[in-house]
C-alpha cells in the first residue's frame, strides 16, 4: 500500500488512525457484529477470518498477515460483519476509519484500483470455497468440528529460525528451549532457504561426523529441498503431501512469507486419530498377521478424507499411495518367508504389477485383485524351477493380499495363475499375438493388461513390456476395433430421445450403475489414446494431463473429460459417505455404486 501513495499523504493518513491491540485468539470482532466502519491494516502479527456454519461451527477462510488489511467488505457498507476475525498470535493493527478510506478511494486511482482488485480476488476465493462446500458438502451427516479445517488452524507458528552462518550447536540450543525438533533456514530477506531437523544433525554430525560439532553451520547440513504449503489449504491436501513425499515436516508460506511449519503430529492430535501413522505402521511389520490387523485401519482414511471434503485427485492419490504400501509390505514379508522356508530369495529378478483400478490408481475401497507378475528370462532348461519358485511367491503373496481385504479375482487375474505369471520374453510373445487373434478373451486380457502399473522390483521389466505393447500399437487399425469392440459391450445409459436409461426391472429398478453406464467409457476412450500416443501411465487423471501436454487433447476437452470423470467418481463417494459411518463395508465391495432415480442413492 505504501508504494501506492505518495509519503505526504501517508504521513496525513498517519495523524488519523487508531492503533488496536490483539492478545493470540481474542478476535477483532465476530459474525453479525455491527460494523466499525474502520479498516484493519495489520502491523505485526497474524488474524484468522472466520465463517460460522448454520449449526455453529467455525471454518477458517483466510490469513492476513502484516501488510494486510480485513473487514474490507463492509467498511463501506455499514452492514454488519459477515464473518469473524481472530488473532492468530497477538497481533497489533492500525485501523483507518470510513471517512479517510472514502478519501483514498475517490482520490488516488492507483489506490482505488489496487483495492478492487483485492476485493475482488478475496470474494472469488470465497465463491471457490462456497463451491467447494456445496460439491463436497456433508451429504452423508457427518456433524464433526473438523470437517473443513485448514492448516493455518493447526500449525505451529512459532516457528525456529536461523541463518546458513548459525552455528548448529546454537540452533539446537533455541530448538530445544522450544520444544521443536526443527529450524528453518532463511536468507537476508527472510526467505526460507532450507531446513534442518533433529534427525539430520543426529545423521551429519555423529553418525557420518561430516563436521566439527562445534564449527558446523546450519547450512551444511540443512535439507533445500523442503516440502512447502499454504495456510489456507485444506488439511486433506497436507495429508496427500505427507502421504507423497513421506515428509515429516511441511513449511507453511502465505505469498514467500513464512507463517508456520505442520508436521504429522499436528494432524494427528487435531484430528485425534492416527491415520498418519499408518505408513509407518505398514513399513514396520515382520508378519502376515501384524499387516492384517494394520490394514484394517485404511477404510478410516477414506472416511476422514471425506469429511474433510478432500478433492477427487487428492483422495485418490492418498489411497492408492496407501494400498501401495500395504502391497509392498506384504511383498518384502512373503519373500522373507521364502527365506524361512528354505527356499532362498528370487532366483531371478522380477516385478510385480497391478492392474485395473488399483494401478490407475482410482480404487478407494480395498476391492478384489488385479495383479501380474513379470520375470527374467531364465537359463534354459531351467523355466520349470524358476516358475515354480516364483508360483510359491505369488501364492503368499495373493493370501497375504487377500487377508488384508483384497479379495481373490473371482476371474482369476492374479499372478498365481500361469497366465498372468510370465517370463518377459513369454509376455512379449503373448502380446505379439494380439496380432493375430480375435478371440474375445484375448481381447478383454488386452484391456485388463492395457492399465498396469509397477509396484515392486525391478522396474525395467515393465518397461520393455510396455515397448512391446507400443510395436503391437504401430499397426493400430485392428488393435483399436479390438478396443472399441470391447467397449460396445458396455451400452449407453441413453434412451432414443436422450433421456438417462435406467433399469427396468429386478433389484436395481429405477438406478444406473455409474461405473459400468458412465466411467468405464471415458476411461476406455482415455486409454485407448493414450496407449496411442506411447503414454505409460495408467491413471485416467493422469493420461488426460499427458495427452493435454501433447495436445493431442485440447484444454476444452480435456477439463471437459475431467469434469465429467471427477463428478461422476463424486456422485459415487457420496453413496458411500452414506453408507460408511453406518455399516462396515464387506471385503471386495464393488466400486459401481448405483444412482436411484430421484438422487437417491445406493450400492
Amino acid at each position: 500500500m505504501n508504494s501506492l501513495l505518495e509519503a505526504k499523504v501517508l504521513d496525513q493518513i498517519a495523524e488519523r488512525v487508531g492503533v488496536c491491540r490483539f492478545k493470540s485468539g481474542e478476535y477483532a470482532f465476530r459474525q453479525g457484529e455491527p460494523s466499525k466502519e474502520a479498516l484493519f491494516v495489520i502491523v505485526r502479527g497474524l488474524v484468522e477470518i472466520l465463517v460460522t456454519s448454520e449449526r455453529g461451527a467455525e471454518s477458517v477462510v483466510g490469513l492476513r498477515k502484516p501488510g494486510d488489511f480485513f473487514s474490507e467488505t463492509v467498511v463501506l457498507s455499514s452492514q454488519n460483519y459477515p464473518g469473524s476475525a481472530r488473532a492468530k498470535e497477538d497481533t497489533l493493527c492500525l485501523l483507518i476509519n470510513r471517512f479517510q478510506l472514502e478519501r483514498l478511494i475517490y482520490n488516488y486511482p492507483d489506490f482505488s484500483s489496487y483495492f478492487n482488485v483485492l476485493l475482488t480476488e478475496r470474494m472469488r476465493r470465497l465463491y471457490e470455497n462456497v463451491l467447494t462446500d456445496q460439491n463436497y458438502g456433508v451429504s452423508g451427516g457427518f456433524d464433526l468440528p473438523l470437517v473443513r479445517k485448514r492448516v493455518s488452524e493447526i500449525m505451529t507458528t512459532q516457528v525456529v529460525t536461523c541463518s546458513m552462518a548459525d552455528l548448529v550447536v546454537h540452533t539446537a540450543r533455541r530448538m530445544k528451549k522450544a520444544d521443536s525438533r526443527s529450524a528453518v533456514v532463511l536468507d537476508h530477506d527472510a526467505q526460507p532457504l532450507g531446513i534442518v531437523t533433529q534427525t539430520q544433525m543426529v545423521d551429519n554430525l555423529i553418525c557420518r561426523q561430516i563436521c566439527p560439532i562445534d564449527q558446523c553451520t546450519a547450512g551444511e547440513i540443512m535439507a533445500s529441498d523442503f516440502q512447502t504449503i499454504s495456510p489456507q489449504s485444506f488439511i486433506g491436501e497436507a495429508v496427500v503431501a505427507f502421504t507423497r513425499t513421506n515428509t515429516k515436516y511441511l513449511v507453511v508460506l502465505d505469498q514467500s512469507r513464512l507463517v508456520g511449519i505442520l508436521t504429522p503430529l499436528d494432524l494427528i492430535q487435531s484430528r485425534n486419530m492416527g491415520n498418519l501413522t499408518l505408513l509407518q505402521d505398514l513399513e514396520s511389520q515382520e508378519s502376515m498377521d501384524d499387516l492384517v490387523g494394520s490394514s484394517s485401519e485404511i477404510d478410516g482414511v477414506l472416511q476422514a478424507l471425506l469429511q474433510e471434503g478432500a478433492k477427487v485427485p487428492d483422495i485418490l492419490e492418498v489411497m492408492s499411495e496407501l494400498h501401495e504400501r500395504l502391497t509392498l509390505a506384504v511383498i518384502r514379508v512373503a519373500e522373507a518367508e521364502m527365506v524361512r522356508k528354505g527356499l532362498g530369495p528370487p532366483p531371478l529378478d522380477y516385478c510385480w504389477i497391478n492392474m485395473g483400478s488399483d494401478a490407475r490408481h482410482e480404487q478407494t475401497l480395498r476391492t478384489d485383485q488385479d495383479n501380474a507378475m513379470i520375470y527374467a528370462d531364465p537359463e534354459k532348461g531351467k523355466e520349470d524351477e524358476v516358475d515354480a519358485y516364483f508360483k510359491t511367491l505369488a501364492e503368499l503373496v495373493v493370501d497375504g493380499l487377500d487377508r488384508c481385504g483384497f479379495t481373490r479375482c473371482t476371474g482369476n487375474v492374479m499372478a498365481s495363475n500361469p497366465v498372468w505369471r510370465r517370463s518377459l520374453g513369454n509376455w512379449l510373445d503373448f502380446v505379439e499375438s494380439w496380432k493375430k487373434s480375435r478371440e474375445p478373451g484375448d481381447i478383454l486380457t488386452m484391456t485388463i493388461l492395457l492399465d498396469f502399473r509397477p509396484v515392486w522390483g525391478n522396474q525395467s521389466l515393465a518397461q520393455k513390456l510396455w515397448e512391446g505393447i507400443f510395436q503391437v500399437f504401430d499397426d493400430p487399425e485392428k488393435i483399436n476395433h479390438m478396443l472399441m469392440s470391447e467397449d460396445m459391450r458396455f451400452s449407453s445409459p441413453l434412451t432414443l430421445l436422450g433421456k438417462i436409461k435406467t433399469e427396468g426391472s429386478g433389484p436395481h429398478k429405477d438406478q444406473i450403475n455409474i461405473k459400468k453406464w458412465g466411467l468405464v467409457h471415458l476411461i476406455n476412450g482415455i486409454r485407448l489414446f493414450a496407449v496411442n500416443n506411447k503414454i505409460t501411465e495408467p491413471s485416467t487423471l493422469g493420461r488426460l494431463a499427458r495427452l493435454e501436454e501433447m495436445e493431442v487433447i485440447s484444454p476444452k476437452n480435456a477439463d471437459l473429460f475431467r469434469t465429467a470423470f471427477e463428478t461422476l467418481v463424486m456422485f459415487s463417494w457420496r453413496a458411500l459417505s452414506e453408507i460408511l459411518p453406518k455399516f462396515s463395508m464387506p471385503r471386495g465391495v464393488s466400486s459401481g455404486f448405483l444412482i436411484r432415480r430421484g438422487g437417491v442413492l445406493t450400492i
